[in-house]
């Protein structure tokens, strides 16, 4: 069965947003980073769907697909690989001149239920609060990647939510990155 794996970069103090929803504070952690880079690239050998809420899918759709790998090395990657995006509002979710993302109105712990028990790689949650967090309390979430970024915010939107379950988790990996983020990887009890 295919795993989902949430990939959230976060603060030190836990934060996944900043005041105002920025995540200003994300492509500042890890920019000019060859080392993250390279984790990416192989990281993305492993996965064959992209899940976004709508807001992240906004904020991809605005700069990915005009992306090259001149700029950035992930952009074919990025723009090639199938997105789904989760939306009661949207009907369509253009990608530039790739091909558009699919749109899921139903209920999202339903619909990745059914993507899980397809054939083929991983799927990876980029970003998405809600819908990590929806994801989180139907128990869907295989892997936790949280990218931890060197800075401390104060303020903004907290990863783990008061509605949260609590969840034991066994540490698969860590892996520090020369900008000083560093990756903590978890699996879900059991797995």
């Amino acid at each position: 069965m295919r795993q989902v794996i949430l990939q959230e970069f976060v603060t030190l103090d836990g934060l996944a947003a900043g005041p105002n929803a920025s995540v200003d504070f994300v492509p500042a952690a890890t920019r000019d980073d060859q080392s993250f880079e390279q984790h990416q690239l192989r990281f993305a050998e492993t996965i064959d769907t992209i899940l976004l809420g709508r807001v992240t899918y906004g904020m991809f759709a605005s700069y990915w697909p005009t992306a090259t790998t001149d700029t950035d090395k992930a952009a074919d990657m990025l723009n090639t690989t199938p997105k789904v995006v989760f939306s009661k509002t949207l009907d369509r979710a253009p990608w530039g001149k790739w091909a558009e993302a699919s749109v899921v109105k139903t209920d999202a712990a339903e619909a990745v239920a059914k993507l899980k028990a397809q054939s083929g790689k991983d799927m990876v949650l980029w970003g998405s609060i809600s819908l990590a967090r929806s994801l989180i309390k139907a128990g869907l979430i295989d892997q936790y990647q949280l990218v931890v970024c060197p800075l401390v915010l104060g303020s903004g939107t907290p990863l783990f939510d008061g509605g949260a379950p609590g969840l034991e988790l066994k540490l698969l990996e860590t892996k520090s990155f020369d900008g000083g983020a560093v990756v903590l990887k978890y699996t879900t009890s059991g797995r």
